[in-house]
């Protein structure tokens, strides 16, 4: 068990609880934009693949389905929180949530200063996911490669065992 690993992953299961529960409200409050059920897609799939990914971190010999499924999905958490982060804050522009102007035009916030702190919570939570899942992707990478080396390619005996 990496316990450094194991961290990770639980600030990331916070991380995606937190997004979760605020694209949530939002969709609930009225539907909005498709970068919102965007983020929704993100929380749902990386808090499935946190769930098989926490088991691999508790214990990892037992859960080995494919020895490259944790390294994809890190790899594609990655990709999705990253896009996430992005096109949230794209939609979102740069703007204080006191502006009222800003509340009325913007279809993310649709006039409400509530739903504007929300989707700006939302977009602070997916770059710190980005950043831990990044992370948990290196060590993964490196975990990965260390095992790859140990036990390489398997070959015939060596001519000092013949």
């Amino acid at each position: 068990m990496n316990i450094i690993q194991l961290g990770l992953r639980g600030f990331q299961f916070l991380m995606i609880l937190l997004i979760m529960s605020l694209i949530g409200n939002m969709i609930s409050i009225s539907s909005g934009p498709s970068v919102i059920n965007y983020d929704m897609f993100v929380a749902v799939f990386c808090m499935l693949a946190l769930f098989y990914l926490i088991a691999q971190a508790v214990k990892p010999d037992s859960l080995t389905i494919h020895p490259a499924l944790p390294l994809t999905l890190d790899g594609l958490a990655v990709l999705f929180t990253f896009i996430g982060g992005v096109a949230t804050a794209a939609y979102l522009k740069v703007h204080s949530c006191g502006n009222i102007d800003y509340l009325n035009t913007n279809i993310v916030t649709r006039g409400s200063g509530k739903r504007c702190h929300e989707a700006q919570a939302s977009t602070a939570f997916l770059w710190f996911a980005f950043a831990a899942f990044l992370a948990s992707l290196v060590l993964t990478a490196l975990n990965g490669n260390a095992n790859m080396r140990a036990g390489g390619i398997r070959r015939g005996p060596q001519m000092s065992k013949v």
